[in-house]
């Protein structure tokens, strides 16, 4: 069994954007993300923008990014802002369903609604749409699904809303199976199950998983937390020989992956290829051009992203500053 050290964190989200200064400005405007990093390979002709909530009393707050939870990457492959056929596929439309969406929490959901649409953002769920009249969902430029939902353990004040309070609370991807996800999120990757919702009459339930190392986390609401991962069993899926989901990385491309850092990403490899021979990877770890972290595959084929806590720490950080990667087995 692997034996997970408690640095282990889930760090970041990546999204493919088609223009980085149209996506920063959304994140940074409507959610408070702050940027904090740029880091640019010109040799593979890509840029990742890392942001998240920089608010004193955040955990994390003015940690190295790679230490921290709740970091949004966005991955910029040059030239894709210029091209009127450029397109991200968002994971929710046939036959390339896959991702489904980022969740941010919030201390007044309606108050928040009302200032988005004041801005101007567009809205595929509002409040009072459909059955459940207590979350929306907004499109980020890409067309990516930003859900917006109450955080339970803050008191809302009336016609307000305090964009400090926000926390980017999961990541949504479907997975055919279940039990198998569950499994190797538990067990390769070392996350604890937080909540479990079954929705019979829809026939589907949502699993939620994060780590729980410390006193920080447990315990909490799920609501109230940063970096978990949602994952959407639709029933009957695991049965279909033929059924398959879209990992945001084979063409159209979108959703890139999650990451997860750890004090020593070496050892967690070594140990997971030991302890899980079966489990198919991206890289390995050293094999990369990056050679200090690794990417994984689950299950449905996600990519998972293994990289060290103090990752390009040495390179200057741009707080209040306003690539495409190949599968090695293909």
């Amino acid at each position: 069994m692997v034996s997970f050290d408690p640095s282990l964190t889930f760090n970041h989200t990546c999204l493919r954007v088609k223009d980085p200064k149209v996506s920063i400005e959304f994140y940074v405007k409507n959610f408070g993300l702050e940027l904090l990093k740029k880091l640019d390979f010109p040799e593979k002709k890509f840029t990742l923008y890392i942001l998240a909530l920089n608010y004193p009393g955040n955990k994390g707050y003015n940690k190295n990014w790679a230490e921290r939870e709740g970091v949004l990457e966005l991955c910029h492959n040059y030239g894709s802002e210029s091209d009127p056929n450029f397109k991200i596929n968002n994971g929710n439309a046939d036959p390339h369903r896959g991702f489904g969406h980022i969740c941010f929490t919030v201390d007044n959901i309606n108050a928040c609604c009302d200032a988005l649409e004041s801005s101007g953002v567009s809205f595929k769920k509002k409040l009072t749409d459909g059955r459940q009249k207590d979350i929306a969902f907004v499109l980020d430029p890409d067309g990516y699904w930003v859900e917006l939902i109450n955080n339970k353990a803050i008191q809302p004040v009336e016609y307000k809303t305090e964009i400090s309070t926000y926390k980017f609370n999961h990541t949504m991807i479907r997975v055919k199976d279940a039990k198998k996800s569950l499994d190797f999120y538990q067990n390769v990757l070392g996350m604890s199950l937080v909540d479990t919702l079954e929705f019979p009459a829809a026939k589907f339930t949502l699993y939620f998983l994060g780590y729980e190392f410390d006193d920080h986390s447990k315990g909490k609401h799920f609501s109230s937390r940063q970096s978990l991962l949602e994952l959407t069993h639709n029933w009957g899926t695991e049965d279909d020989p033929d059924f398959s989901y879209h990992n945001g990385n084979d063409e159209p491309a979108g959703y890139g992956h999650i990451g997860v850092s750890v004090k020593d990403p070496a050892s967690m490899c070594k140990q997971i290829e030991e302890e899980y021979p079966e489990v198919q990877w991206v890289a390995k770890y050293g094999s990369f051009f990056l050679n200090n972290i690794a990417f994984v595959k689950d299950p449905d084929n996600y990519w998972i992203e293994i990289l060290p806590s103090n990752l390009m720490a040495e390179t200057h950080d741009c707080p209040g500053c306003s690539g495409e990667l190949k599968d090695e087995n293909k």
